[in-house]
């Protein structure tokens, strides 16, 4: 796990040394361990290393024998044992154990399609001078686990594992109206936008190729060409098995500590009991609980690590855990409506305290069907008139947070409502559900989610909230032959007779129980809800009820005031709108002021 960056300038001039110093500076807590980066005639390559494989060996960038290749990588490889192996019978001599030099070895035999040997989360530069002219290709992981954004004045590419060093470099933080309008309505900002203008995420088995002159962007995995096949529970459910359990196995190579994050939910139990399988010593496990007995899962949590024997630590945390919040987007940078990234950044530190790596269940919501939206909305007589209707039905009962309706016409200021104008999530998301006419309705949700919500705002958490703290985060439910498997399967698997994740509770079971198991899946999430009528009323109203927030321009005043109050008097919930406007408030005052 690290942080990347670098740039190419077509014309040939060179970033100041201090810059590319800046840059590694803004990324130290992705990577406290060590640091290096390159010249070449175009531009530079650099790394901070979070060293979790190969401690002594595994310094970045790392070059071929002539130095005309180069290779800077965030991530893990998991399987790069396996890969190693096949290039030494291919007479390929590696020098170190580390799995970025296996990426170089790959390139070098293979060239640019050497990525789709790679079971990973990655994201991967390489700088290549062989030819008659130099060239930096950008790689990112199947899923988009790991981030890599990009900036491209047409003149000179940057990009970073993060947004801030490329601010570094002279970019100015300007407010992406389009982007910020979707964050409205979907309480996220979907890739491959960011809420700040010219800055995007290279999109999720994207890969860029930079030369002095221009750019080819292509995809060298796509989500959307898994075709699905007839597939019976049984085999469906064997075949998850076996590859959940050899997910989890080569997620375990590590030469450092490492544990588990343990909700209680059936995701991280999954987890931890097939780590328990497959290690000589208890896991360690962490979680974090609330008073609210509402929101709390602390016991289920324990009930968990009794029945695998792990070492459990949990806290309980405060409404106090709010004063963090700017602290926690300044590591998003970009505004997020789910305040859960708070605790996650407390179980982080948590596990840092005694840890450099932590295995977690996110991932599977979104593959097995397991939020409760899509057992509401798939429900037994569901029907739609054509793919139209489903895809309005679908964003109207199950995705947005602002009616598009509701901005227009009430909630924006007139300056904002001209500004977005032409802007429609509402055809963002139809045309993304248009490009899989061969999945059926269930699985182009979870196409949807899988493609928007995990790399936008689901993977963002445990990424951001761990490196914050240099904690590395893996994913076992992400391990990419378990996507294409759960892509492959039909509706009927995930989601039967109102039981969300069939095939995943079919398959663990045995493994954790039937208590376990089947009991009702409850979301991590904070009670901000009563802590914003209570504790935090004074402080809310501080955020959005000012002149500083009028200011801005974006907003009617007397809508914000009646939605906020409405909610601290108790007449209305309107939690999420609440905490969305907030975070737009605290990001801009960060990042914009």
């Amino acid at each position: 796990m690290c942080g990347i960056y670098g740039y190419f300038d077509r014309s040939g001039t060179a970033l100041p040394e201090g810059t590319l110093h800046e840059m590694d500076r803004l990324l130290t807590h992705r990577g406290p361990d060590d640091s290096g980066h390159l010249h070449f005639s175009h531009g530079a390559i650099g790394n901070r290393r979070l060293s979790i494989i190969d401690i002594e060996g595994g310094h970045q960038p790392m070059s071929g024998a002539d130095g005309k290749v180069s290779v800077v990588q965030n991530g893990e490889i998991y399987n790069f044992v396996e890969l190693a192996e096949m290039l030494r019978r291919d007479g390929i001599h590696l020098r170190t154990r580390s799995d970025t030099e296996v990426l170089l070895a790959l390139y070098l035999r293979d060239g640019v399609d050497f990525v789709r040997h790679l079971n990973g989360m990655f994201a991967i530069a390489v700088h290549d001078d062989r030819g008659d002219r130099p060239v930096l290709h950008l790689y990112r992981d199947r899923m988009g686990v790991k981030p890599l954004y990009v900036h491209d004045d047409g003149t000179r590419l940057v990009f970073a594992s993060e947004i801030k060093p490329i601010f570094a470099t002279g970019v100015r933080p300007v407010a992406n109206a389009e982007a910020l309008h979707h964050f409205l309505v979907l309480n996220y900002v979907p890739p491959p936008l960011t809420a700040f203008e010219g800055i995007r995420h290279v999109a999720p088995g994207g890969r860029l190729s930079i030369s002095p002159t221009g750019m080819v962007e292509d995809q060298w995995w796509r989500l959307a060409d898994i075709e699905p096949r007839p597939m019976k529970l049984a085999d469906a459910s064997a075949e998850l098995l076996a590859l959940l359990d050899d997910a989890v196995r080569i997620r375990l190579r590590a030469d450092v500590p490492f544990g588990a994050f343990l909700s209680g939910g059936i995701d991280s139990s999954t987890v931890t009991g097939l780590m328990s399988m497959h290690m000589s010593r208890p896991v360690d496990t962490f979680s974090i609980g609330f008073a609210d007995q509402r929101f709390d899962e602390t016991r289920h949590a324990q009930a968990v690590a009794r029945r695998f024997g792990t070492n459990h630590r949990h806290e309980i945390v405060s409404p106090r855990m709010l004063d963090r919040w700017p602290e926690v987007l300044r590591h998003l940078e970009q505004p997020h409506g789910d305040v859960s990234f708070m605790p996650t950044l407390r179980v982080a530190e948590l596990a840092a305290s005694e840890t450099k790596m932590v295995l977690t269940g996110d991932g599977s919501d979104e593959l097995f069907a397991g939020y409760d939206k899509y057992r509401d909305f798939f429900h037994a007589d569901a029907s739609f008139s054509d793919d139209a209707a489903f895809a309005r039905g679908y964003m109207d009962s199950a995705l947005t947070l602002f009616p598009e309706r509701t901005l227009q016409d009430t909630l924006y200021s007139q300056a904002a409502a001209r500004a977005v104008s032409g802007v429609s999530t509402h055809d963002l998301i139809a045309g993304h559900l248009a490009d899989v006419p061969q999945f059926d309705h269930l699985t182009r949700a979870l196409y949807l989610d899988s493609l928007l919500l995990l790399p936008g705002n689901n993977l963002v958490k445990p990424d951001r909230m761990g490196m914050a703290v240099s904690l590395e985060a893996r994913t076992p439910f992400l391990d990419y032959r378990i996507v294409e498997l759960a892509f492959r399967m039909s509706a009927d698997l995930k989601l039967r007779n109102g039981e969300t994740k069939h095939v995943l509770k079919h398959t663990v079971r045995p493994l954790l129980g039937e208590a376990l198991t089947d009991r009702s899946k409850q979301m991590f999430t904070v009670p901000v809800g009563e802590w914003l009528k209570q504790d935090l009323a004074g402080h809310a109203r501080d955020m959005l009820l000012t002149d500083r927030f009028n200011d801005r321009g974006l907003f009617q005043p007397d809508t914000v005031h009646l939605l906020l109050e409405s909610h601290i008097q108790g007449s209305r919930n309107n939690t999420r709108e609440v905490r969305a406007l907030m975070a737009l408030e605290h990001w801009h005052r960060l990042f914009i002021d």
